[in-house]
C-alpha cells in the first residue's frame, strides 16, 4: 500500500469510479495550514452520479448481506489505513483537536463494523410469514411473506460539525449502504480535503470487494443548484441531511414538491433542555452547574446535542447552580469554530440575547474572528413562554437559564418546548413525583430522554434514537444514529404466493 500518512488533495470529484475535475474551483478555508483548490460541483455531475447509482442498484441492491457486510468492513479498514492523513487534514480544515478527530474516526469505523454485524444477523429485515390456509372458510388465505427491501439510490449531505461521523462515510452513508442502497454524497465545503481522502478509502474498498463503481459518488461543494438538483433528481429515493433548520427545511420542501415526493431525513436543530429538579439541586448543584458548563462548551458548543437551556427553580439552590456554571464557563478559553460562517452566526445569536431586556446576562464575553467564548443568560419561565425567539438554537457555547416559580410551572414550561433531540432530568430519589409528571411530556417532545447525564454523547447502539419531533428532525419516526437508522432506507414488500425458487434469498 502507498504511504497515506502525507496527503495533498487533488481537488476532484469521485463519480462512478472516476476522479473528475470541473472547470470552476473554490479554495478551502482551513482554520490553519495550507488552503487547497477544489472543483465545484455541477448539475451535470449530479446527473451522471445518480444515473450510475441507479445502474449500480440493480447489482448492489441484490447482493447478499454477507457481501455488503464485507464491503462495510473494507471501508472501515481503508479509513484506518489513512488514519494519520485524515487527522492531519481534518484538524487543519476544522480547527478541531487531534483527539477529537481520532475519536470521531473511531466512531465512524466502529459504526461501519457494527452495521456489518447487524445485517449479518438479519433481524433488521423484520421477516414475517403467514402460512397459507387453503381450507379456511368462508375464504381461503394465501401465503404471505413480508420483508424489508432497499429503496434505491440515496443522497447524503455532509455535515459541517462532524467531518467524519456525519459526512462522507458517516452514519447516513453507512446506513444506506448497509440497507443495499447506492449513495451520492454532496460534500461540505468546510472540510473538502477530509471528504476527499475518505472518498478515496471508499473507492479502494469498492475495488477490493468488486462492488459496482456507481455504488458511491462524492460531489464536492458547489452552488445551491447542486443540492437542488440532487434532491430533485428522479432517481434519488431518499435524502439524509444534518445541518441548519433553514437549509434543511428548504431541502425538505423540495423533496415534498417533487412529482414523486421522497422522504427527507433531516436532523436540524435542538436546544436540548435540562430540567434540574429541587432535590438534585440541593444535593449537588455545584457539580451539576460545572458539568453543564463542560457539556455546553465541548467542541466549542458545536454539537446538535448541546444542552443550551437549563430549567432551574428560583431560590438559593438554583442560584448556586447558576453561579457554579458561570464560574466554570469563565475559565474556558476561546475555542476555534468550524467555519467563519458558523462563527458569524454565533456572534449574531449572542447579539440576539444581548439586545433583549427580557434576559439578564450572567456571563457575557466578546468573541473575535473564528474563535468563540462562552456566554450565559437568565430569564424567567413566563418571559420565555412569551418570547419564541429565546427557544431558537444558537450553535455555539451559549446557555440560557430559565427560572421557575413552582413545580407546576416546570411542567407548563416543558409543554411549551418545541421538538427536541434530547431532554434531561437531573433528579434524586425525592424528585420522583415531579419526574413522573414531567416524563410523559418530555417523551412527546424528544427522541431521547435521560436522567443524570449530559446529552453531548450519542452512543452508536441498537437502542439509540437520534431524532425527534420537528424541528429537531423532519421525521419523528426515524433515527440517524444506531442500527435502527438502516430502516430509513428500506421499505416493506409483501410477496403473495410467490414460489420459493423465485423469492429473495432472505425470505426462503
Amino acid at each position: 500500500m502507498t504511504d497515506t500518512s502525507v496527503f495533498t488533495p487533488h481537488g476532484k470529484h469521485l463519480v462512478a469510479g472516476d476522479w473528475v475535475a470541473s472547470a470552476e474551483t473554490f479554495a478551502s478555508e482551513p482554520a490553519h495550514g495550507p488552503s487547497y483548490k477544489f472543483s465545484v460541483g455541477t448539475v451535470d455531475l449530479v446527473n451522471t452520479a445518480c444515473e450510475a447509482a441507479e445502474d449500480a442498484f440493480w447489482t448492489y441492491g441484490y447482493t447478499s448481506r454477507e457481501e455488503r457486510a464485507v464491503f462495510l468492513e473494507a471501508i472501515a479498514d481503508e479509513i484506518e489505513a489513512r488514519a494519520e492523513a485524515i487527522t492531519e487534514i481534518g484538524t487543519q480544515e476544522t480547527g478541531l483537536p487531534e483527539g477529537r478527530l481520532q475519536g470521531e474516526r473511531g466512531r465512524t469505523t466502529g459504526q461501519l463494523r457494527l452495521f456489518a454485524t447487524h445485517i449479518r444477523e438479519g433481524a433488521y429485515l423484520d421477516r414475517r410469514i403467514d402460512e397459507a390456509l387453503p381450507d379456511r372458510q368462508p375464504l381461503p388465505r394465501p401465503e404471505l411473506r413480508m420483508i424489508q427491501r432497499p429503496i434505491g439510490p440515496v443522497a447524503v449531505f455532509g455535515a459541517s460539525n462532524f467531518p467524519l461521523a456525519f459526512s462522507t462515510a458517516g452514519g447516513d452513508t453507512a446506513a444506506a449502504l448497509a440497507a443495499g442502497c447506492p449513495v451520492v454524497v454532496k460534500g461540505h465545503s468546510a472540510h473538502p480535503g477530509t471528504g476527499e481522502i475518505v472518498a478515496e478509502a471508499i473507492h479502494a474498498a469498492i475495488d477490493k470487494t468488486g462492488m459496482p463503481k456507481g455504488v458511491f459518488s462524492l460531489i464536492q461543494g458547489g452552488k445551491r443548484d447542486v443540492g437542488t438538483a440532487l434532491v430533485q433528481h428522479p432517481l434519488i429515493k431518499a435524502v439524509g441531511f444534518t445541518g441548519s433548520l433553514g437549509g434543511g427545511r428548504a431541502l425538505f420542501d423540495l423533496c415534498a414538491q417533487r412529482p414523486e415526493p421522497i422522504p427527507f431525513f433531516g436532523e436540524l436543530g435542538s436546544v436540548n433542555p435540562m430540567f434540574i429538579l429541587p432535590e438534585a439541586a440541593a444535593a449537588r448543584g455545584d457539580t451539576i452547574g460545572a458539568g453543564w458548563a463542560g457539556s455546553l462548551t465541548m467542541g466549542a458548543g458545536q454539537f446538535c446535542t448541546n444542552p443550551g437551556i437549563a430549567v432551574i427553580a428560583k431560590g438559593p439552590d438554583g442560584d448556586a447552580i447558576v453561579a457554579a456554571a458561570a464560574q466554570a464557563l469563565s475559565a474556558v478559553a476561546p475555542q476555534t469554530m468550524l467555519t467563519d460562517g458558523i462563527a458569524a452566526a454565533y456572534a449574531a445569536g449572542k447579539a440576539r440575547f444581548h439586545d433583549r431586556n427580557s434576559v439578564r446576562p450572567v456571563l457575557e464575553t466578546e468573541s473575535e474572528g473564528r474563535c468563540a467564548s462562552p456566554n450565559l443568560y437568565e430569564t424567567d419561565a413566563q418571559t420565555y413562554l412569551q418570547d419564541h425567539a429565546l427557544g431558537e438554537e444558537v450553535f455555539g457555547p451559549l446557555g440560557l437559564v430559565i427560572r421557575t416559580e413552582t413545580p407546576e410551572q416546570m411542567v407548563e414550561l416543558a409543554k411549551g418546548f418545541e421538538g427536541q433531540l434530547t431532554a434531561t432530568l437531573h433528579m434524586d430519589a425525592g424528585d420522583a413525583l415531579l419526574a413522573r409528571k414531567l416524563l410523559p411530556v418530555l417523551e412527546r417532545k424528544a427522541g431521547r430522554v435521560m436522567a443524570n447525564n449530559f446529552p453531548t454523547g450519542v452512543e452508536v447502539a441498537d437502542a439509540m434514537v437520534h431524532g425527534g419531533p420537528y424541528p429537531a428532525s423532519t421525521n419523528f419516526g426515524a433515527t440517524s444514529v444506531g442500527t435502527m437508522s438502516i430502516r430509513r432506507f428500506l421499505r416493506p414488500v409483501c410477496f403473495q404466493n410467490i414460489p420459493e425458487a423465485v423469492l429473495p434469498a432472505d425470505l426462503v
